[in-house]
């Protein structure tokens, strides 16, 4: 149940989006529209464009546990709990059905990588509708492939167990609140710690001072060669990493006790940064690929990150860790989006979406082909517009 904190009531909301009725007029990019509608009305026009491309054990990488389809699940999850339509809740089934064995191994993973990880998230909602053992299996082998992962000489995961030394933000959002899930439902205190833990190492080793904007990784033994031969760090601010890591810690937070010893550093940190990134934000509504160098030649607004920011300021302010006062950027942000679909008959296409991306400098985030309903980006668009029709009411 989503709750307002004491200063905000759901009309203060509304008025502050700007919501008349459930609608607002601004312009929109797309051709089938000229007026915003209430975010769920565009979360389910994608997934069922989605589901009309695809069949859930056809969801691409095909075959394989893997972040991709766990992130647009995810999203897809969060829409079925928004509307309750069944259908949706079938599809995430499917999936998963398809991809693990009857014990609940993943038929094809690398448990040594964090990506790989992420999908279990999948699981909590499977074994509650359904109390399917297998379920709780998949869980007890992912989260102990999550303690187990390889680790930098400050204690911090590696990316991947091919890639020694190396924090990359993403994985705050692949084996975070899997495990923070984890804690709570099965009495597992040491995940909050692991999982705590982590997140305040990813903040040590890649925050710049400077900007309070975090490198899209840190590569401790600085043999990488993105990697600052001084620092270990990458040279640019990828927008899409750095999404990744709020909408991780505020998810965490769902879990985390309120009496545990590094929440307050982890709202702290969460607050620090989202203020920090509202800083960037475009007159657009949207935000960069390479988040600090808007002005840049190359650079380019991309709507994976910017859905990213958006939920994650609207959870934040409905936790209470963020002033209402940023939900106006979270409006701006959100019709920045919604400006820029598109439409084919009924497909919603979700666009400027940078495909997946390894760490690289300037030239490398900006080169990055951009997709159409990429997995990522529909996953991420999910996510915020499902955190902002908690605002609509």
């Amino acid at each position: 149940m989503y709750w307002y904190p004491d200063w905000i009531t759901a009309m203060m909301v509304k008025e502050k989006l700007g919501i008349q009725n459930g609608i607002t007029d601004i312009s929109t990019g797309g051709e089938a529209m000229n007026k915003v509608k209430e975010p769920i009305f565009y979360a389910k026009a994608s997934v069922d464009t989605m589901m009309r491309k695809y069949k859930a054990a056809d969801l691409p990488p095909k075959g394989h546990f893997h972040y991709h389809q766990g992130v647009f699940l995810s999203g897809v999850y969060k829409t079925y709990q928004a509307c309750g339509e069944k259908k949706y809740f079938q599809y995430i089934k499917d999936w998963v059905d398809a991809s693990i064995d009857k014990d609940g191994t993943p038929v094809d993973f690398n448990k040594g990588h964090l990506d790989d990880l992420q999908p279990g998230i999948l699981m909590y909602a499977l074994l509650d509708e359904t109390g399917d053992v297998k379920y709780k299996k998949a869980l007890d082998l992912l989260v102990t492939a999550l303690k187990d992962m390889p680790r930098n000489e400050i204690g911090g995961f590696w990316h991947k167990d091919d890639l020694p030394d190396q924090m990359w933000l993403d994985g705050l959002y692949m084996g975070g609140p899997i495990g923070a899930e984890y804690g709570a439902r099965f009495d597992a205190p040491e995940c909050f710690d692991l999982v705590a833990e982590q997140v305040l190492l990813m903040e040590q080793a890649t925050k710049d001072e400077k900007t309070g904007l975090l490198y899209h990784a840190w590569d401790s033994s600085k043999a990488e060669s993105w990697a600052d031969k001084e620092t270990g760090l990458s040279p640019e601010f990828w927008g899409r990493s750095i999404g990744w890591v709020p909408v991780a810690v505020l998810d965490d937070l769902d879990f985390i006790p309120k009496d545990h010893k590094k929440r307050s550093e982890m709202e702290r940190f969460v607050r620090e940064l989202l203020q920090t990134v509202c800083n960037y934000q475009s007159d657009q509504g949207r935000w960069y690929q390479v988040v600090d160098k808007g002005g840049q030649e190359g650079n380019w607004l991309e709507t994976s990150c910017s859905c990213l920011f958006v939920a994650a300021i609207c959870k934040a302010a409905g936790k209470g860790i963020l002033p209402e006062s940023y939900l106006e950027q979270a409006r701006k942000g959100f019709e920045g989006v919604i400006d820029s679909l598109g439409w084919n008959g009924e497909d919603l296409l979700v666009g400027n979406v940078c495909i997946g991306t390894g760490v690289g400098d300037y030239k490398h985030y900006c080169d990055r082909p951009t997709s159409v309903n990429d997995l990522h980006g529909v996953g991420a668009f999910l996510i915020m517009c499902t955190e902002m029709q908690k605002f609509w009411r």
